[in-house]
Order: C-alpha cells, then structure tokens, then sequence
C-alpha cells in the first residue's frame, strides 16, 4: 500500500494547523510548525488569495492526514456516508474515527495514528478476543479493544499511556490501562471530533 514518506511536519505547515502527526513532539518545542508556521516551499510565506474550491480541496486533504488515508479509500468512505441517514459530513467523520488505529490512538495506546497503524499491522492487538490485523477494521458499540499479553512489555506502548490524558481521551470509549483495553461504549459523536475541521466543504466538493 502506497503510503506518505516524507517529513510529516510539512503536511501540518501546508494546513496552516497543527494536525499532530509525530505524537509527544508536537506537543514540544521541537515541533516543526512552531518553528515554521507558513506553507513549505519556495513561496510559503507568500500571501495568496484561496478560491472557493481551492479552500474546499485544503479541507479534504487535511482530514485524509489527519487519518492517514489515501484518496482511494477515503472516497469509499465519502460513498459510504452518503448512503446513511443523518449529516453526511458527520457521518463521514464518524466512519473515520471508527477505524481500528483510530481507536488505539484515542485510547491512548500510541502516541500518534501512524504509530497506532503499525502496532494493528503487527498484530499486537485483538478485538473481542480475536486477532486483527486490519487498520481500517471499523469498531462497534461494546467492542474491546485489547493488546494482546506478549505485547504489554513494548516500552513505546507503555510511555504513550502514561501521556495518554495529557493529550484528551474521548468519552465514547473506556480505557482500562491496567487491564490494557479499551471499551467501545457507543458510537462518536460531531462534539467528541476536537480538530477544527469543516466537514461541509467537503461534502461540497464531492457534489459537484
């Protein structure tokens, strides 16, 4: 699978916001765009007047980061929430935060998506008690997320749970650090997304 491979600090900086790609160092001084908080690139800290669709395409490209996922998969996703009930923009956002890594990110596991990513891939968790390895696996209400006992000792795992609350658990999931799960107590809501992110652009890009 074809995957970004590039400085990821960039990817904030051409957002105009942080989108906490490298865990713990964006919350540090080291972070790349508090040291350079303009577009990378030759004519970055040029002022440029954005269109309509130029502000449409920014949003949909800052949450496909945000998650980690290709344009491929992501217009899957966009599909799939057109063919719900409710807000198509929420229920967008909703599919994404139901991903597997997503969850293991959010619940503390691992400092950053990415990271989470791997951790699914190299089978380190299980859901319901069953081995999977799929991060675009999607959660339900009542699903445990749990890591597996072998991987308990991985000094990665345990640092990004002691950091875990400084960086905000959402209220739709249950951690047991003790125990290494977490509990899917329902679906995410609209509220329980902190990113600034303007879903509707989105939808407009796709209706056109």
């Amino acid at each position: 699978m074809a995957r970004y491979t590039e400085a990821v600090c960039k990817l904030c900086r051409r957002e105009g916001q942080k989108l906490y790609l490298k865990g713990e160092r964006c919350f540090k001084d080291k972070c790349g765009f508090e040291k350079k908080g303009y577009p990378p690139g030759q004519h970055g800290q040029m002022r440029k007047k954005i269109s309509d669709y130029g502000m449409q395409l920014r949003e949909k490209q800052k949450v496909k980061r945000i998650y980690g996922v290709l344009e491929a998969q992501f217009r899957v996703y966009f599909a799939k929430a057109v063919q719900r009930e409710g807000i198509t923009g929420e229920n967008l956002l909703q599919i994404l935060e139901r991903r597997l890594d997503n969850v293991v990110f959010r619940s503390g596991f691992a400092s950053s998506r990415n990271e989470a990513r791997q951790f699914v891939n190299h089978n380190h968790f299980v859901v319901n008690g069953k081995k999977i390895n799929i991060p675009s696996f999607q959660v339900r209400p009542g699903d445990v997320v749990e890591l597996k006992e072998k991987s308990r000792k991985i000094p990665r795992i345990n640092e990004s749970l002691e950091t875990a609350e400084g960086r905000g658990i959402p209220e739709w999931v249950t951690v047991d650090k003790s125990g290494y799960k977490s509990t899917v107590n329902r679906l995410p809501a609209r509220d329980d997304i902190a990113y600034d992110i303007h879903e509707h652009l989105i939808v407009e890009l796709y209706s056109k």
